[in-house]
């Protein structure tokens, strides 16, 4: 069979800031946000074919990557990566992986831009080439910035004013202050709504301790990531009720089979970025669901490719195992892509053009920061 068509003859790479639609994103530990840089890469084969991948870590301080490291990382995977058969997405792995150790996140734009290659040359969607579609109206989550209670719970009625049932508080200051923001929440919301509790691991394990004793009454509930190590989390699992959704340290398949031989955990949220891709992510989503789990489906941040991405993802997942899904460019005041794929009523669709079904304005993103070439 000639390949000669799908190889690799291009790379470029493209820089944009993404801004938060709400003004400042605040999280644990004093972490506030209002602009990330996001990279765009651009993969064109021999025949022409291009496709989109998007890679926006949470700042710095959120997982061990940031903005510049994506670009750095991308520097040294892209010259390797010329020539590659980009429809072979083993081929893909492979070789991203003797180039280049760890860094799935830059490793997850290059992914994310071959599996739209490859949809574009089947003509499929990228939703039907993970696996197939058991769903094109997904469920859509909002972060609640940490603050107040009174302006938390403002926001939620906003969101729920807009269709939004599912919200992710973000808690990690004192226990006490947090369970005061939580019962404020719950307070405002109704019997359809779920309500997650979020500290990105902020807390020591004492203070987990006390927040989950607080805050265990509330039986719409679920803690998330109440510390920054599996073996606290797992100390917390065993203390309180509250259905329990690890996030961060839920980095590969490995981790995931680990946590759930322990009962770690009822739900995790499955980021694309964090786990390499979607080559890697659709292993760990079918696991997932094989395993019993709940799944959030989402990345750390990102725009219209990022949100093509998890719809895609999401789409493929049974409508009792999906908790929610972030459609992210809601999030940003940014869109490359037309601001597809547009939310409505807290719900989100699946495009259900081939590849990620999303057309890039390529005017928008400017001049390459970089290209390779063969």
């Amino acid at each position: 069979m000639d390949t000669s068509g799908t190889r690799i003859e291009r790379i470029d790479l493209y820089g944009y800031d993404l801004t938060y639609v709400h003004g400042v994103y605040v999280m644990s530990g004093g972490r506030v946000i209002d602009r990330l840089p996001s990279t765009v890469v651009r993969v064109t084969t021999g025949d022409g074919v291009t496709g989109y991948g998007e890679a926006c870590p949470l700042g710095a301080t959120y997982l061990p990557a940031f903005g510049g490291g994506a670009r750095a990382a991308l520097k040294e995977l892209a010259p390797a990566m010329i020539g590659v058969d980009a429809s072979n997405l083993a081929a893909v792995t492979e070789r991203m992986d003797r180039t280049l150790r760890g860094h799935g996140y830059a490793k997850s734009a290059l992914d994310m831009a071959c599996w739209d290659i490859l949809g574009k040359v089947t003509g499929m969607s990228v939703a039907n080439l993970l696996g197939g579609i058991l769903q094109t109206d997904l469920p859509l989550y909002v972060a609640v910035p940490l603050g107040p209670p009174a302006e938390m719970v403002s926001f939620v009625e906003e969101q729920r004013a807009q269709g939004l049932r599912h919200f992710q508080l973000k808690v990690g200051d004192a226990p006490e202050k947090d369970a005061a923001r939580v019962e404020a929440v719950m307070g405002a919301i109704g019997d359809e709504d779920a309500v997650v509790a979020d500290a990105n691991g902020a807390w020591r394990r004492q203070d987990a301790i006390i927040a989950a004793r607080l805050m265990n009454a509330h039986e719409r509930l679920r803690l998330e990531q109440p510390c920054s190590t599996f073996e606290e989390c797992l100390s917390i699992r065993h203390l309180c009720t509250l259905p329990m959704v690890l996030d961060e340290i839920i980095t590969d398949l490995q981790m995931l089979v680990r946590a759930v031989e322990a009962d770690a955990m009822d739900q995790i949220n499955l980021k694309i970025g964090r786990v390499g891709g979607l080559t890697r992510a659709r292993l760990m989503r079918d696991a997932a669901v094989e395993l019993g789990l709940r799944l959030m489906i989402e990345d750390a941040w990102g725009g219209d490719l990022v949100t093509a991405a998890v719809s895609h993802l999401a789409a493929g997942t049974p409508p009792d195992a999906l908790f929610a899904v972030s459609f992210m460019n809601d999030w940003t005041q940014e869109h490359v892509a037309g601001y597809l794929p547009r939310s409505s009523r807290g719900r989100g669709p699946v495009p259900s053009g081939p590849g990620l079904g999303v057309e890039v304005d390529d005017a928008m993103l400017g001049s390459p920061l970089m290209t390779f070439k063969a």
